[in-house]
């Protein structure tokens, strides 16, 4: 039976200590690159997942990252936030631009690269979603939301997910839901509740081997509300970046028990809107209008730390409060970047392109799981794609070593992912790819879950 600890701890990316990432270390890099992770290492402070670092970069374009030693990454992690590729030159050209006319714009002033930007996403969101607050970082959006919230509906509580990932400070851990980042750090915001994540493969209420979704995920979710009566929001990824994808009746059945409950709907599309499910944003799937969306990562166009917050107009009525208060909450070079962006997603077809080129990889990855018994399931919406690898499909016993074994046998090819929740292989490629370098991607993928195999 596999150890619950080994893959919990891991369950936002892979292991940074992790015996098989020294032996790749010690096979694939030079001195001169173990000489600066070494400097890194010494200067920075320790954390699971990022310090001691894997590699280290000298470049980085389109859809690829290149290392000290010169050997070329297709990247297929990117933090989720290359939707339009490393160093675009229209988000170049426009950070350049507005660092010539304003590179700072002081609180108790605006500018207009930040009032477009807000425009623009209040013309892409639905109605009723119409103020914006910008802010450096998607976890801090994540606490201007929650505090928006407190204020509109009078109530603190709060209702996620297990297995969640909002961001990593003190009150995004609190209503995230992994424990990397929750463990021995508490106490933590009071009122935050949780509720198992909609996820099929891994129901805690067994419902494949009752025949499939009945949607006691989204029952479980009244009866919490109900019980505790004073529910100020709700908040989740409408799709799990792991990837996680709801029964299509999920989201309306919540959004139906946060209207009956009094409760406001918080989306977390941080790492998934913007075009990477095929969609501009992924509550677009579901038909469901949340009463906060909260956007970032991609939105700085793979540049600049940016986020935001878009609110229902009617929850404009805290003029009298700072919700925000950033230094940069109007920063114009960043506001520029993320209007390229979202123009560039516009202009050239990227959010068809990630549909159609999302349909091409989940077929290519049946097939893959006909030859692969590895492959317990894969999963996905445009191009936020998963392959999940279990030790026995009957059981679906997590295969934890095998997944990270994979990770470092693409690495070897010139792919690189992420891993989550342990046995995951996340799949989050620029929007610009083409089929080609899906194929590519993929064939390396194929050739490494057959190296695993035969070598276990």
């Amino acid at each position: 039976m596999v150890n619950k600890k080994a893959y919990i701890s891991q369950s936002e990316g892979d292991v940074n200590l992790s015996p098989r990432r020294m032996q790749w270390q010690e096979t694939s890099l030079d001195d001169r690159t173990r000489a600066m992770l070494e400097e890194d290492a010494h200067y920075f402070l320790h954390q699971s997942l990022s310090t001691p670092c894997l590699n280290a970069l000298e470049a980085s374009e389109g859809i690829y990252i290149v290392d000290l030693q010169g050997k070329r990454y297709m990247d297929f992690h990117g933090n989720a936030l290359h939707q339009v590729g490393y160093g675009n030159p229209e988000v170049l050209a426009a950070i350049k631009e507005q660092l010539d006319q304003l590179p700072f714009c002081p609180r108790r002033y605006t500018n207009r690269s930040a009032v477009e930007l807000a425009k623009k996403l209040v013309e892409l969101v639905p109605d009723p979603l119409g103020k914006v607050l910008f802010c450096p970082g998607g976890a801090e959006a994540i606490g201007i939301a929650l505090k928006l919230a407190r204020v509109a509906t009078g109530r603190y509580k709060t209702l996620s997910m297990w297995d969640s990932f909002h961001g990593a400070t003190l009150d995004a851990i609190s209503i995230g839901g992994e424990a990397l980042f929750r463990k021995g750090i508490g106490p933590l915001l009071p009122g935050t509740e949780h509720v198992p994540p909609p996820d099929e493969y891994h129901c805690q209420w067994d419902c494949l081997q009752r025949g499939g979704c009945d949607l006691k995920c989204a029952d479980y979710v009244e009866y919490v509300m109900e019980k505790e009566g004073d529910i100020g929001a709700m908040i989740a990824e409408p799709v799990r970046l792991t990837p996680s994808v709801p029964h299509p009746d999920y989201w309306p059945r919540v959004r139906e028990s946060c209207d009956r409950h009094g409760a406001l709907l918080i989306f977390d599309e941080i790492p998934n809107a913007l075009g990477r499910t095929g969609r501009m944003f992924a509550f677009e799937h579901f038909d469901v209008v949340p009463d906060i969306l909260v956007l970032g990562k991609g939105l700085g166009g793979g540049v600049f730390p940016l986020a935001a917050v878009v609110a229902r107009a009617d929850l404009d009525r805290v003029g009298d409060q700072a919700l925000g208060h950033y230094t940069h909450e109007k920063n114009p070079v960043a506001c520029a970047a993320g209007l390229a962006a979202i123009n560039y997603i516009e202009h050239n077809g990227l959010v068809d392109h990630a549909r159609d080129l999302g349909d091409h990889a989940l077929g290519r990855m049946r097939a893959m799981m006909e030859s692969h018994e590895l492959i317990g399931e894969v999963r996905g919406l445009g191009l936020l794609l998963g392959i999940v690898l279990v030790n026995d499909r009957g059981t679906r016993e997590r295969a934890v070593e095998q997944a990270e074994a994979v990770m470092y046998a693409a690495l070897r090819r010139g792919l690189n992912f992420k891993v989550t929740m342990g046995n995951i292989l996340q799949l989050t490629p620029p929007l610009i790819i083409e089929r080609n370098q899906l194929d590519d991607a993929l064939d390396i993928l194929d050739a490494s879950l057959a190296e695993v195999v035969q070598g276990a």
